[in-house]
C-alpha cells in the first residue's frame, strides 16, 4: 500500500471526502460503489466494487464459448478493466485498465461497430496489445452501466474491419445476458 500524504477528517455524520486527485487517478466517479475492508491493524481500505467482477468465472466461460462457437476473439470488461477474455493473449488484457476511447463507447450506452473510416479503438490503455475493438456492447444492469462485451481483431494493416450481423447479434446477446445475470 502506498501513502499519499493526504489527511482527511471524518465529519459529524461519519463521512470522509476522497480527494479529487485520488478520485481522478483511480477513476472513481460520483455514484460508484466502494467496498470497505478492514484489518486487525486498524486499516480501512476502500476498493471499487465491480458487480460484474463477481461473475468472473462465469464471464470467462461465456467468453470462451463465444470464441469457440462464433470464432470471435472476445473481451468482457467491467467499468475499469478487462475481467475475462478468449481468443487473445490473456497477459495482454486481463486486469488491464480500459482505454479512454472504449470508456466513451461504453458511456454512449449503445452498440458500437467499427466502420472502415473509423479510428481504431483499443481495449486497454496499452495500444501495443495488438488488438482493437470491432464491435462493443455495454452491459447494462438495472439502468446502470456495469461493463461491456467486445469483439476484437488483430491490429494488422489488412485487418478485417467489417462487422457481420451475426457478430453484432452475438455480442449484443452476450451483453444482455450478462446484464440479466447481474440482476438476479
Amino acid at each position: 500500500m502506498k501513502a499519499t500524504g493526504i489527511v482527511r477528517r471524518i465529519d459529524d455524520l461519519g463521512r470522509v471526502v476522497i480527494p479529487k486527485e485520488i478520485r481522478r487517478t483511480m477513476r472513481i466517479r460520483e455514484g460508484d460503489p466502494l467496498e470497505i475492508y478492514t484489518d486487525r491493524d486498524g486499516e480501512v481500505i476502500f476498493k471499487k466494487y465491480s458487480p460484474i467482477g463477481e461473475l468472473g468465472a462465469f464471464a470467462l466461460q461465456y467468453a470462451d464459448t463465444l470464441h469457440k462457437t462464433g470464432d470471435l476473439s472476445v473481451v468482457i470488461c467491467d467499468r475499469d478493466s478487462v475481467i475475462a477474455c478468449a481468443g487473445v493473449p490473456k497477459k495482454d488484457f486481463l486486469d488491464k485498465r480500459l482505454s479512454d476511447d472504449l470508456e466513451a463507447i461504453i458511456e454512449a450506452r449503445s452498440l458500437y461497430t467499427l466502420k472502415n473510416s473509423d479510428k481504431r479503438v483499443y481495449i486497454t490503455d496499452d495500444s501495443g496489445s495488438g488488438y482493437f475493438a470491432s464491435c462493443v456492447m455495454p452491459i447494462i444492469t438495472e439502468g446502470d452501466i456495469t461493463g461491456c462485451v467486445a469483439a476484437v481483431v488483430p491490429d494488422t494493416p489488412d485487418a478485417i474491419t467489417s462487422v457481420s450481423e451475426t457478430e453484432q447479434k452475438l455480442i449484443q446477446t452476450a451483453a444482455l445476458f450478462l446484464g440479466k445475470q447481474l440482476e438476479q
